[in-house]
């Protein structure tokens, strides 16, 4: 059987996304519902894969699309390219994910010298005629034969300044009769050939073009930014021309059935009259609201508002939508599920559940760990200051950075360490690495609509657009007076799209203020529940909000679904207690060492320093009481839940100043007798690997009484909060252990001093797994061990061979730049490798001990993707750092829930 590379639109739907892209699937699904679709037909992206994987189309293609071809012309009763009525065509990019402005686009294809009078008979409008010539040379210029786009925009601007036009719509014919020829000659300078007369070599050429930007620079950059495969393909999808720029009654815009932004239902969007759509999402020229639509053309805008109807009730979602109207005609040329704000994503699903469209797990779907986390940064507090200027409030947020005013410079400067801001008249796809290095955008032009709005809402960026009053050059922009260079400090607020001079204080996020109780922003708590049970207040007080209500809600029905618990990272009282305060149900990692530091690190060089077992024990008779009222304090603030206390992990060399130091002192007669005996200390710890040294199990093997005072301080911390009427549930875990022999010892020696505290007393004995043999021999480890917890740092490190402090700034970038790496696996953990130990670990240890507790307390608890792979893998818990414990709570929910939801990529 021949493949098919070639699906006329009533052939698909939109469950062939895999297939047809995103953008074919749902023409083909709109089609399918009999709504007003220009004729067309989509290559698939098996095409674009063979194309990019051979250098040329598959041997049947060009048949298929001559036979697709001819049926369109015959459905528009027109010849592609013929002089006399010439049919013209889009060709346009489309892959599975949205990827909005990453890939190429090509308008008005089949358009000739030929054809350009034949094309203005027919429409009875000579400058369109012209002005649609002029704009297919451009694209097709551009995206197929890379002439540079400034050639062609200094040809405008020259043609406008030549006739005192101030835009593009102001050029008549003949202006833009002369701007073909101007156009044809840049082409012809730039290509060493003419501009293509053959319709059918243009059409051609340009879906080869599509396919080959799959791997254009940007589109790579977008899809490892949004963790977008890098071997799907993009379709192709070759759609009758229908045309907004035919006069005042034509136009094209751009709607979305709820406010992206703020989740808000009503009319939304942007239009453009007498323009094609490339100009509302480049946002070269401003556009008017959507609602202004009602009042030039009704019976379309009454249309329009229909679809918008059908297509969310179709989808269950807020939808994206590009239309265009050819003389009061109107035409659906895109829909999408729309990219969309991280608040507008819990509010629309709370909204979508209230009107009964979906149910509140596919509502919990719909959101992620990484949406939240962004509702939880800080935003801007009240402020006297006068704002610089105003633009429309494109993506939320608050964003202080200083002014950059060029792609490259963004990237650069950001690379240095500064927070930036990047400011351009609009933005194009070529900015995608400034935006990406940028805590906030800034355009003077374009809507919430245009490619910076839709760009920096789908990253999560502050954004703030057509900013009108603001006149950009390349390397300032003015506001009356007022002129701001590169490295001048701005603040946007992307919530009111004000723009402010200088630094504006921050405050926490009212989500934040929520979870740390606060009433302005509290919920009423259902029965029983109390804010320690989960971040929930208990006050009765009615939400502020509806954000905090649909985070509320959400985080709920996470915390009822889940099978994960929740714990977290904690080493003081404080941190334990705003961890709880967020949701945390204990605590998994509690890290002694850094009780050791200030003012103790004497007591810890004095026990480095001793030089007999007087000297040790004393040293250590010091550190005991300390440790003990720390432990105090935490399992008190986290009374009636498990508190996993590691006994000391680092090598002692931490604890010491550095060698350089000390050396320096020495050498330069600086130094005190201490001074020197420290010297001696560095250098007799000193190793050339220490993360692979003296650290953790074996330090507590060789410097006796150093974990039987460790676990001493915490029985005896957990007698004295038990005595003052507390529910003290402290675990010892030991840590970097790679022999079940190691464990044994640790384990014999800390159940005797548990025994002479209190033999009534129980305290869980169990270790880290953080070295891969201990992984592969976690059966024989289970034994003395009543619970595991992955150290993942430690095991990512082991696993990998890699030294973190090292290799993340020495080639980890040239890994993900080569695709060695889609994300590093120190932020996500590495399933396929670091996971199959994790497995293995589980299936061997639980096969020891069927009771056996496990969990994972390194940075990965804390990562929405690896909450996943955790909750797969059976793990009882994720702990991680008390910011990000809703994050875990709201993904081990999603966790427990069969696949489905929105994939608004």
């Amino acid at each position: 059987m021949t493949d098919k590379y070639v699906y006329a639109f009533a052939e698909g739907n939109k469950d062939l996304k895999d297939l047809l892209g995103g953008k074919g699937a749902n023409l083909a699904e709109m089609t399918n519902l009999g709504l007003p679709v220009p004729p067309g037909f989509t290559i698939t992206t098996e095409a674009c894969r063979a194309y990019l994987r051979d250098g040329r189309t598959p041997e049947s293609l060009d048949a298929e699309i001559t036979e697709h071809l001819a049926a369109l012309e015959q459905a528009m009763g027109k010849k592609l390219g013929d002089p006399e009525d010439p049919l013209l065509v889009s060709v346009r990019s489309g892959a599975k994910f949205s990827m909005p402005g990453m890939m190429e686009t090509v308008l008005n294809v089949g358009l000739t010298d030929a054809s350009v009078p034949g094309l203005a008979r027919q429409s009875g409008n000579v400058r369109f005629a012209w002005d649609s010539y002029r704009r297919l040379i451009q694209m097709f210029g551009k995206t197929v034969c890379d002439v540079p786009g400034d050639a062609f925009e200094q040809a405008l601007d020259a043609a406008k300044r030549v006739k005192g036009a101030h835009a593009d719509v102001d050029l008549d014919a003949d202006d833009l009769q002369s701007l073909v020829d101007a156009y044809k000659r840049i082409f012809k300078q730039h290509t060493g050939r003419d501009f293509p007369q053959e319709p059918r070599e243009q059409m051609e050429l340009a879906i080869r073009a599509v396919f080959e930007s799959w791997n254009a620079e940007r589109a790579i950059l977008y899809r490892r930014q949004e963790r977008i495969p890098g071997d799907l393909g993009t379709a192709v999808n070759v759609v009758a021309m229908v045309f907004g720029n035919l006069g005042d009654d034509s136009g094209t815009g751009v709607a979305f059935t709820r406010d992206p932004a703020t989740g808000e239902t009503g009319v939304y969007g942007d239009y453009l009259p007498n323009a094609q759509g490339e100009d509302v999402v480049a946002g070269i020229r401003n556009t008017i609201p959507l609602q202004d639509l009602e009042g030039l053309d009704p019976t379309s805008f009454t249309e329009l508002m229909r679809i918008m109807s059908v297509l969310e009730g179709h989808y269950k979602d807020l939808c994206d939508i590009e239309f265009t109207i050819e003389r009061g005609k109107l035409w659906m040329l895109q829909t999408r599920v729309g990219k969309r704000t991280a608040a507008a994503a819990f509010i629309i699903a709370g909204q979508l559940v209230d009107e009964g469209v979906i149910d509140s797990d596919e509502a919990l779907r719909r959101v992620t760990g990484a949406q939240l986390m962004q509702l939880m940064f800080p935003t801007f507090a009240k402020t006297d200051a006068e704002p610089l200027a105003k633009g429309i409030a494109a993506s939320p947020g608050a964003a202080v950075g200083k002014a950059v005013f060029d792609s490259a410079r963004a990237a650069e400067r950001a690379a240095n360490g500064d927070k930036v801001i990047l400011v351009r008249r609009e933005t194009n796809p070529d900015d995608l690495p400034g935006m990406i290095a940028a805590v906030g955008i800034l355009t003077s032009r374009g809507g919430k609509t245009s490619h910076a709005a839709v760009v920096a809402r789908g990253m999560g960026r502050t954004c703030v657009c057509g900013a009108e009053s603001l006149d950009v050059t390349d390397d300032s922009f003015k506001v009356g007076t007022t002129t701001v260079r590169e490295g001048d400090v701005i603040s946007i607020d992307g919530t009111t799209g004000k723009v402010y001079l200088g630094e504006i204080p921050v405050e926490p996020s009212p989500v934040v203020q929520y979870f740390e109780g606060e009433s302005a922003h509290s919920v009423p708590a259902p029965s029983g529940v109390s804010r320690e049970d989960g971040g929930l207040n208990a006050s009765g007080g009615t939400a502020r909000s509806p954000l905090v209500r649909a985070v509320d809600r959400l985080l709920r029905r996470a915390d009822e679904r889940r099978r994960l618990q929740v714990w977290t990272n904690a080493d003081t009282a404080a941190d334990a207690a705003r961890a709880r305060r967020f949701g945390a149900q204990g605590i998994g990692l509690c890290r002694t060492e850094h009780m050791f530091l200030g003012d103790r690190r004497e007591l810890v060089e004095a026990l480095i320093l001793a030089s007999t077992p007087d000297e040790q024990e004393q040293a250590l008779a010091a550190l005991l009481p300390l440790q003990r009222a720390d432990f105090a304090e935490i399992l008190q603030a986290m009374s009636g839940r498990p508190v996993t206390i590691r006994l000391i992990d680092p090598p002692l060399h931490e604890f010491l100043p550095s060698l350089e130091e000390l050396a320096v002192k020495v050498a330069t007669g600086q130094a005190s007798s201490h001074d020197e005996e420290l010297l001696a200390a560095v250098r007799r710890t000193h190793e050339q690997n220490p993360m692979l040294g003296l650290r953790g199990v074996r330090l507590g093997l060789v410097i006796p009484g150093l974990f039987a005072m460790q676990v001493r301080a915490i029985a005896e911390a957990a007698r004295e909060v038990k005595q003052a009427g507390g529910d003290p549930r402290p675990e010892v875990m030991v840590p970097l252990v790679g022999a079940v022999q190691e464990l044994e010892v640790v384990r014999s020696q800390a159940l005797d001093v548990i025994g002479e505290v209190d033999p009534g007393v129980r305290i869980p004995i169990g270790t880290m797994i953080e070295v891969p043999r201990a992984a592969l021999t976690a059966g024989q480890i289970a034994g003395p061990a009543e619970f595991f917890s992955f150290g993942t740092n430690d095991l990512t490190q082991m696993g990998w061979g890699f030294s973190r402090d090292d290799v993340e700034s020495a080639f980890f970038g040239r890994y993900l730049e080569l695709g060695i790496f889609g994300v590093s696996p120190f932020e996500t953990l590495d399933a396929a490798g670091i996971g199959r130990l994790v497995r293995i670990a589980v299936e061997e240890g639980r096969a020891a001990r069927p009771d056996l507790q496990i969990g994972v307390c390194g940075e990965h608890g804390g990562d929405p993707e690896s909450v996943h792979f955790f909750h797969d893998a059976g793990l009882d818990y994720v702990s991680c750092s008390p910011f990000r414990v809703p994050v875990a709570r709201l993904e081990a929910g999603r966790a427990a829930l069969a696949t489905g939801g929105s994939d608004t990529r």
